[in-house]
């Protein structure tokens, strides 16, 4: 990541804050503009969010949804407690079967909101749950949404209307936040507060950093990166590179790599678009073993998928892909961990060999630092920009500038340890996702009494169109 990057987002974000007023979300619902969307829940075990990430869901305002809940072999409460919660009755599990995945087993839908359908199949991992979603999946657009997370009541709006604006955009991720510490009422987030942890309040300034970035690649059209959490799909493009590839642990970072490549390699004109306000709300690691155990799994990612593009590196048909982007992942991703820890080694080394110049070395160490703090300063402006009005106290800000400062003592280096220990276990942990601890939302985010938020009356949209339970049953009968 470089600054460079960090300034082109936020220019970005000042130019789509204009582009993306009020008025124009409004013009999304009439009847012609708008594409209905599909949105695919993944869940394996995750009865302590699922209900209140279907309730989110359920208050999303846009015109016409649907939303698949897949329950990848959960062994836990996750489908009962939605049985409990949205009333399920058993459907025909008969569908096209597009692209191959582990058996669905039984089909639900809610008597209380039939746009809500429930899959229940053999576990198969998140990638050929999403797949099995995708099969189901009725609608020309289809949005990804981790089981953890709470959406912006706006975000199928403004990320629809990309597609709406521009034929060739195929792909439109936006702006992850932090859930832990915010206030949620209604199934959305209020008041962004700062979580009470270190350990969390260093993975929001992480993420400020990081999201500003993208915004930044996105704007070259070089964007290697949709969020598993939030993400909007054209459907026809998906099942034109097969879906999701259940093999890799990072399938978000391989979907979108392959759909660069496909379209590159087809001479389709295309797009993949970042938008920087915020979209998502999820859940981050509270403890420091989970985190470790996420990170490793995002860095074994990381290599996988450099390692399926290597036929793209420096390969001009690929254009600023391939001579930049990659070879930019290659350098200051996948290896910085091991420059970073050699760097650290080095130091005593020089000490014992009588080489350490105290003024070199202090002057390197200063430059680097004050760099990173500039990275993580700009990002966390660049999401104070975008808070729509649920803006931190002063103190919570002084208290995240000072975790930008703490996470460069100790915090960086642990997780570059653990960074260069994923590298080594490439083979040995293969397709392994390693467990993290959940919370529900009402233990860690503070619930409000249930109120109508700003956006949904602001905008004037009205009640999303409710899907026809006996048209639906007849449509998916006969396309079985």
């Amino acid at each position: 990541m470089c600054s460079s990057d960090l300034w082109r987002g936020l220019s970005f974000l000042l130019r789509s804050s204009r582009q993306l007023a009020e008025p124009h979300l409004r013009n999304l619902v009439e009847k012609e503009t708008y594409r209905p969307i599909s949105i695919l829940v993944p869940a394996y075990n995750e009865e302590k969010t699922i209900v209140g990430t279907v309730q989110s869901l359920l208050n999303l305002r846009f015109p016409e949804f649907e939303i698949i809940v897949v329950s990848d072999g959960s062994n836990d409460r996750t489908l009962s407690l939605l049985d409990e919660a949205f009333q399920l009755e058993a459907q025909s599990p008969a569908h096209r079967k597009l692209i191959e995945t582990k058996p669905v087993e039984a089909v639900y839908r809610s008597r209380l909101h039939p746009r809500l359908v429930v899959l229940e199949k053999e576990r198969g991992g998140k990638a050929d749950a999403l797949n099995a979603g995708l099969n189901f999946a009725r609608f020309p657009l289809v949005c990804h949404v981790d089981a953890d997370s709470v959406v912006e009541g706006d975000a199928l709006l403004r990320g629809a209307r990309i597609f709406g604006d521009d034929e060739r955009v195929v792909a439109v991720g936006g702006g992850i936040r932090p859930l832990n510490g915010s206030v949620v009422a209604d199934g959305r987030v209020e008041v962004s507060k700062v979580p009470k942890s270190w350990l969390e309040r260093f993975q929001v300034v992480e993420y400020a950093r990081a999201f500003g970035a993208r915004a930044g690649w996105g704007s070259w059209n070089s964007l290697l990166l949709i969020s598993g959490a939030f993400g909007i799909f054209r459907r026809e493009s998906l099942l034109q590179i097969g879906g999701h590839r259940p093999v890799t642990v990072a399938e978000d970072l391989d979907l979108v790599v392959r759909l660069h490549r496909f379209h590159r390699d087809e001479s389709i004109p295309y797009r993949i678009v970042s938008l920087p306000e915020t979209m998502c709300w999820t859940q981050v690691p509270s403890d420091f073993r989970s985190l470790r155990r996420q990170r490793n799994r995002w860095h074994r990612g990381l290599w996988e998928v450099l390692w399926n593009a290597r036929g793209m590196l420096l390969r001009p048909r690929y254009g600023r892909l391939g001579l930049v982007v990659l070879p930019y992942f290659w350098l200051f991703e996948g290896l910085a961990p091991l420059v970073e820890v050699a760097g650290y080694l080095s130091i005593p080394l020089l000490m014992l060999s009588g080489a350490f110049d105290p003024v070199v070395v202090l002057s390197l160490a200063l430059i680097a630092t004050c760099f990173g703090l500039l990275l993580s300063f700009i990002g966390l402006l660049a999401e104070t920009l975008r808070d729509g009005g649920r803006g931190r106290t002063v103190r919570e800000q002084g208290l995240l500038v000072v975790a930008a400062c703490l996470e460069l003592l100790g915090f960086r280096q642990l997780l570059a340890l653990e960074r260069l220990w994923a590298t080594f276990q490439l083979g040995r942990r293969r397709g392994r996702w390693g467990e993290v601890r959940r919370h529900e939302f009402g233990r860690e985010v503070v619930e409000l009494p249930a109120t109508r938020s700003m956006d949904a009356t602001s905008l004037e949209i009205e009640e999303p169109v409710e899907l026809d339970e006996e048209k639906v049953k007849k449509e998916v009968g006969g396309s079985a």
